[in-house]
């Protein structure tokens, strides 16, 4: 099976991207999903994560205030670090697994979304890497639509590496700047090199 890791910086476009993969037969695990389904009430890592941060990251209902919980992680590069030590080992042992049982099903391609993924040193699990990414100000753009302020905007991008480490790090790029045609053009390039 062919393993691909996608990447890239925030609000650059990777669930798009990975959308017109998957469009293509690819199958795609995005580790963003995967945190959202460890944080569920009665996962143990909500209970880690109340025992690091306390009751104030929950709602009323015992779920999760990822609102909260990225206040403080964004804020205290100390507290993102406890936070990724409960998650980041959850989700590779997740996606790891999937892959695994993609391989015991004879799946051709699969794709893992993974926003660290050189960050975490995941690359070596893929046989290729993929980043996606755009221009600051349509990053800037996309991110201030997500309804965050630019405080919160420019401490979300310190928290990962600079969209051109990735670039250079990555076997292939999807430039999401533009019409979508255009990066579904770059998607089947990248397919048709892969798979010759």
């Amino acid at each position: 099976m062919l393993l691909l890791g996608l990447t890239g910086g925030i609000a650059m476009g990777k669930t798009t991207v990975a959308a017109m993969f998957a469009r293509r037969g690819v199958m795609v695990i995005d580790t963003d999903a995967v945190a959202r389904l460890l944080v569920e009430p009665g996962q143990p890592a909500l209970g880690e994560i109340i025992a690091e941060f306390g009751t104030g990251v929950l709602d009323s209902r015992g779920n999760l205030r990822r609102d909260a919980l990225a206040g403080i992680v964004f804020a205290d590069s100390s507290a993102r670090s406890k936070l990724e030590a409960i998650l980041h080992p959850r989700i590779a042992e997740f996606w790891q697994a999937q892959a695994a049982e993609w391989r015991r099903r004879g799946v051709r391609i699969g794709m893992i979304i993974i926003p660290l993924l050189f960050e975490t040193g995941a690359e070596k699990h893929f046989q290729a890497t993929i980043c996606v990414a755009c221009s600051r100000a349509s990053q800037a753009t996309r991110m201030s639509l997500r309804g965050w302020t630019a405080e919160e905007c420019r401490q979300r991008i310190a928290a990962q590496w600079p969209a051109e480490r990735k670039i250079e790090l990555s076997d292939y790029v999807v430039w999401s700047e533009g019409v979508l045609e255009v990066a579904d053009a770059q998607v089947e390039r990248i397919l048709m090199q892969l798979t010759a």
